[in-house]
């Protein structure tokens, strides 16, 4: 029912109008009433009515002043003004400011019961119209988070002005204006499942942890496979410090109820321009960057004095040479990537020893072991031959031992050339996956439930790497793609049958007929029926 708020000074007028109308009866609730604008406007604010109807000559505040107020705050708002002075100025003031109804006094209930009759339908189509948008927005928050990632990735990069961020910051609705700035990298998996693979309870404390990171003034955005990102923004060093100890802290707290689930996070340093923004983020990779050298859980805070744990409580393993084995390197050859490769490189080595590359022996270990790792990962895991194998990866020979440069040179190559293999062996297994979601899509268009996550079970991957590979194969995200596709048949439905719009909507995987119609008018210009005139009539001619 449709809420229905009366100011009138004159109290026997709204005596008269609040009991001699139906108001259930005819699909409405009386929610309140006032004397004047000045305490109708706070009761207002609080009851949020559909509808106000309102005297125009009130003490206090009148009904034109009160009126300007309600649809500056509340635009939704229907509202009929009563008057007994036909006064074309206040008729002119009552259309400019957005006033429904302009109506004389005095006024029959029947009569005021006919107006409100013909502003409810007017309400109710804004309503499903409001509500359509609504929902419209939520299922393109696919698309917007894959243009925050990217938005995020050239911020990190250092190649944009701080104008030009901010400008294109605004039109993804992102506030990044501050005095200060800091990065934060996480990244969470099930240890049930290989990072990247589908688990529900990770999407659950994903949502949980977007939750934490705007209540502690941060950023929220997805980087990398099952890993996110957090911008904090505060106006001085003691509030930026507190949003991420406070955030951190919320988070490890949230993960002790997920005990399956793995976290590991780095933390950057505090900036004061958004172009120095890349200067903390780099701080969080060579923090994060230890991901990949230890099988704990931690916050680390990446810092020219070195790395060390948010607070005591996470207490991580010394990292020195009998830490320092194949393992840590199969574990970055299969998650880690190629931004990655110079802060692993520089951890791996200082956890050895800090001078162990400059010794010539060692040197040689490091490189031959590194060497036979690679060559193990690409051969059992990706397939690949030791001829193969040979065509992309040199032998570490005595000119590429000469010197401490050439051999870390030649590491950051071998590791580089890996994880471009890796990333071809996956693209083979990414487009076979992407079949196979498309296949899926095919099949179920016209299940109003098809979603990401949905899709994302079914081939068994995480929403997050999902969504980024669909794009990099299609070229779309997916919901772009399931709408184009359910648009594509609604057309030809629309051309082909005589069936109404409401059952081609239903066909196609829309319940809501006035969302179908929302979402054709939206990506086709068009209603449904226009199209369909249209269509029909360019096919007589």
């Amino acid at each position: 029912m449709l809420k229905v708020f009366l100011v009138e000074d004159e109290y026997v007028v709204r005596e008269g109008i609040k009991n001699n109308i139906d108001w259930e009866g005819h699909g409405f609730v009386f929610c309140g009433e006032a004397g004047d604008g000045e305490v109708a406007y706070s009761m207002i604010q609080k009851e949020q009515p559909d509808i106000v109807i309102t005297d125009i000559k009130m003490p206090f505040m009148d009904g034109l002043t009160l009126s300007r107020m309600i649809k500056a705050e509340f635009p939704w708002m229907e509202i009929i003004l009563l008057t007994g002075y036909e006064d074309f100025q206040f008729a002119r003031d009552a259309i400019r400011i957005g006033v429904s109804r302009y109506l004389l006094k005095p006024i029959s209930g029947d009569n005021l019961v006919k107006e409100l009759d013909a502003l409810s339908e007017k309400i109710r189509e804004k309503k499903e119209e409001r509500a359509a948008a609504e929902r419209y927005e939520k299922d393109m928050r696919e698309r917007t988070e894959l243009d925050k990632r990217d938005f995020f990735y050239r911020m990190v990069k250092g190649e944009k002005s701080a104008s030009e961020l901010i400008e294109e910051a605004k039109k993804l609705n992102i506030d990044i204006n501050a005095l200060r700035y800091n990065v934060v990298l996480l990244k969470i998996w099930s240890i049930k499942h290989d990072i990247g693979e589908f688990s529900k309870s990770v999407v659950k404390v994903e949502d949980e942890i977007r939750k934490i990171a705007d209540e502690n003034g941060a950023i929220f955005f997805d980087f990398k496979v099952e890993g996110t990102a957090f911008l904090f923004r505060a106006d001085d060093d003691a509030s930026i410090n507190k949003h991420v100890d406070t955030a951190t802290k919320k988070m490890k707290e949230l993960f002790v109820n997920y005990p399956h689930i793995r976290y590991f996070g780095g933390i950057g340093q505090t900036v004061n321009r958004i172009t120095e923004i890349r200067t903390s983020f780099d701080w969080a990779g060579r923090a994060f960057a230890h991901l990949y050298l230890t099988s704990e859980n931690a916050f680390l805070v990446g810092s020219e004095e070195g790395l060390k744990p948010v607070n005591d409580a996470d207490i991580l393993s010394e990292i020195d040479p009998k830490h320092i084995d194949r393992r840590l390197i199969k574990k970055f050859l299969r998650a880690g990537e190629t931004p990655e490769i110079t802060f692993f490189l520089e951890e791996f080595l200082n956890g050895v020893g800090n001078n162990a590359i400059k010794t010539s022996m060692l040197r040689q270990y490091i490189a031959m072991d590194m060497y036979f790792c690679v060559a193990d990962f690409t051969e059992n895991e990706l397939g690949l031959t030791k001829e193969e194998l040979a065509e992309n990866v040199e032998f570490p020979g005595k000119d590429i031992l000469a010197d401490e440069k050439k051999t870390y040179d030649y590491l950051y190559e071998l590791i580089a050339t890996a994880l471009s293999l890796r990333q071809n062996h996956a693209m083979s297994r990414y487009h076979d996956v992407i079949n196979e979601a498309i296949t899926y899509i095919n099949e179920h268009y016209s299940d109003e439930e098809l979603s990401l996550n949905e899709l994302a079970a079914q081939v068994n991957f995480s929403p997050n790497h999902l969504s980024a590979i669909f794009k990099q194969e299609t070229g779309q995200p997916f919901i772009k793609y399931l709408t184009d596709y359910r648009m594509n048949i609604a057309k030809d439905l629309l051309c082909s049958t005589s069936k109404k719009s409401n059952e081609i909507g239903v066909m196609v995987g829309y319940k809501d007929p006035h969302y179908f119609s929302y979402l054709f008018k939206k990506t086709q210009g068009v209603t449904p029926t226009q199209y369909r005139n249209h269509e029909r009539g360019s096919g007589t001619e």
